[in-house]
């Protein structure tokens, strides 16, 4: 049997005495996490909602928008973060959560921030164009190495180059590859590279953490790559992720000694590529020898060799014939010129020259009179067409009848009609070679 109701809670009454043992517990009231941002959500308000959560266990956080507007990065699932905040329960739903006063990014977080801010500016500017990228030697004759003096990386690139190019020549441009002072050494190593005869550099280092490998992110250390006038191989040792260096670098291998294998070609396939070339070399030269024989041996056979003197009997004819023809045109040439001469000498013009002259005068001065008699002529007709449009103009001139005792009546400079004009009206009135101002007295009508 169901005891009484009063010793039975409501689940609200509950959360609410849960929520006050949250919030007196003074460990509680401040608190500092860090963990994996998942489930982010930004709500419409402003507020953070999201999980937090590290290898075995997870809490829910809450964010309100006045704290979040203290935020320097944009929060996203994936994000390692440092938070600030205080422990309580939600009694709505009877699940306790972190409520987030302040949060950052945790360490690798900001070097990655760090990371992608870089690349996107060395990529704006360029520095990661193909059109960039300088050709690496296929036959190198002098490799040098920066990376430091001891360890793995050194010793892979050397036994590398050593068992694949043995006459290749290398030179160790030794340098720190980790801590502060890794990127200037670097960059001075790479200046001091460009100032030796060398066909290619490999710069590198073995693997390591992001904060190891961070000289290789340092935009000093991609500038001075950019600015080589040697082809660089990035050698760091990671597979996985890429460096700014990587992307600057003429080629970028996974490794350093995958950077040797880039480097330098491999001496059984030069060996087997000689092999190759040699046969060709041979097949080449046998046919060469075949074809020179038998042209030789066709020599030999033929009618000229065996009869030298007949070449010489054929060049002597072609020579007589060949003068016969130069002689023959040279007459002809000569007997046209004559001929020319002569008909030239026959002219009358240079027998009798002022007789030419005199026609020729005769004939300007007949064009004269033709062109003087033509312009005279118009010019009559132009007249006499002149003087027929003044006429008719005269015929049609309205102001003419005023001569024959008419006379034009005007108001305001118009000329009027019966019906326009009253008494006491100004009016005009242009005679033949007058003009009255009158004002009307009297207005009567009279008929015809």
């Amino acid at each position: 049997m169901i005891e009484t109701e009063e010793k039975y809670l409501k689940i609200s009454d509950l959360n609410e005495y849960i929520k006050v043992m949250f919030d007196e517990n003074s460990f509680l009231r401040k608190i500092y996490l860090k963990g994996e941002i998942s489930n982010f959500k930004n709500h419409t308000r402003g507020h953070l909602y999201f999980t937090l959560k590290d290898e075995t266990s997870r809490i829910s956080a809450v964010m309100f928008y006045n704290n979040a507007l203290s935020l320097t990065f944009k929060p996203e699932d994936g994000m390692n973060v440092l938070v600030e905040g205080r422990i309580s329960c939600y009694p709505a739903q009877g699940t306790y959560q972190i409520y987030v006063e302040k949060m950052e990014m945790d360490g690798l977080g900001n070097l990655y921030i760090e990371y992608e801010k870089l690349k996107k500016k060395l990529a704006s500017e360029g520095l990661f164009d193909a059109k960039y990228k300088k050709a690496i030697p296929k036959y190198p004759k002098k490799i040098g190495i920066i990376t430091a003096p001891t360890g793995a990386a050194i010793r892979d690139i050397l036994s590398t180059i050593k068992r694949r190019y043995p006459i290749c020549e290398t030179i160790l441009f030794p340098s720190l590859v980790q801590g502060s002072s890794a990127a200037p050494e670097i960059v001075r190593q790479i200046k001091k590279a460009n100032e030796f005869d060398l066909d290619l550099i490999i710069c590198g280092r073995g693997g390591g953490s992001i904060e190891d490998l961070w000289a290789f992110n340092e935009e000093s250390v991609a500038r001075a790559i950019f600015a080589s006038k040697i082809p660089i191989i990035s050698a760091v040792g990671h597979e996985v992720d890429f460096t700014i260096a990587d992307f600057v670098a003429d080629l970028r291998a996974p490794t350093p000694t995958g950077a040797a294998e880039m480097a330098v070609p491999k001496k059984e396939d030069i060996e087997s590529l000689l092999k190759e070339k040699s046969c060709r070399a041979n097949v080449l030269i046998k046919n060469q020898l075949k074809n020179k024989f038998e042209r030789i041996e066709h020599l030999k056979s033929s009618f000229i060799l065996k009869n030298p003197m007949s070449l010489y009997e054929l060049k002597e004819q072609k020579l007589d014939l060949l003068m016969d023809n130069l002689n023959k045109n040279i007459f002809t040439i000569l007997k046209e010129s004559e001929s020319k001469l002569e008909h030239i000498k026959q002219n009358s013009i240079l027998k009798r020259p002022l007789v030419s002259f005199e026609l020729t005068k005769t004939k300007i001065a007949t064009y004269k009179e033709k062109i003087n008699g033509n312009i005279m002529n118009i010019v009559n007709q132009k007249r006499h067409e002149h003087q027929l449009l003044l006429n008719t103009l005269k015929l049609v001139n309205p102001l003419n009848i005023l001569d024959r005792g008419f006379s034009l009546v005007l108001k305001d400079g118009k000329v009027i009609k019966e019906t326009e004009i009253n008494v006491k009206d100004e009016i005009e009135i242009k005679l033949a070679k007058t003009e009255l101002k009158a004002i009307v007295k009297e207005k009567k009508e009279w008929k015809i």
